[in-house]
């Protein structure tokens, strides 16, 4: 009659755990690198309470530009902005729109805080654009540290 299988030793039975544990640890960083790419892009979109989660962010993005011909040879955008780290003392303060030679052609000024509404959208009018220049592209401002962060680049009319 065949013999009973030896138990494993200490030594086996501390092996297969750490086993057993480096399978978990593997299997738990692939769900995470997996769940990674599942981020929506608006994620962050929600209001922002100001946390300091936000804090290190210096610029605003700019999210999404749409620009329409406006009345005497003019245009009109309307920007939408996020800044999420947005408080009274701290926030995105406007916006300039730019030629592709750095030429500004307008600048919008926010004059407070958009802290409980992020992004927002805010509307500018009467940009004149000279002839001949097909696409501009609009800058955020932060009021501590000026112009900077994502810009978006859009054709106009």
């Amino acid at each position: 009659m065949p013999s009973a299988p030896e138990p494993p030793s200490p030594i086996g039975r501390r092996r297969g755990a750490a086993a057993a544990r480096i399978g978990v640890v593997a299997a738990a960083g692939l769900v995470l690198a997996g769940c990674y790419g599942d981020v929506p892009e608006d994620a962050g979109a929600e209001a922002s309470d100001g946390s300091s989660e936000h804090a290190d962010q210096r610029y605003p993005d700019v999210r999404e530009v749409e620009v329409e011909e406006g009345s005497g040879g003019t245009v009109d955008l309307a920007v939408t902005i996020s800044s999420p780290y947005d408080t009274p003392e701290r926030y995105a303060d406007g916006w300039r729109v730019k030629g592709p030679d750095d030429t500004v052609y307008g600048e919008h000024e926010l004059a407070h805080d958009h802290q409980n509404e992020q992004p927002f959208t805010r509307t500018q009018s009467g940009v004149r654009i000279p002839d001949g220049v097909d696409e501009v592209v609009v800058e955020g401002r932060d009021s501590e540290h000026g112009y900077g962060g994502a810009t978006e680049t859009v054709e106009v009319p």
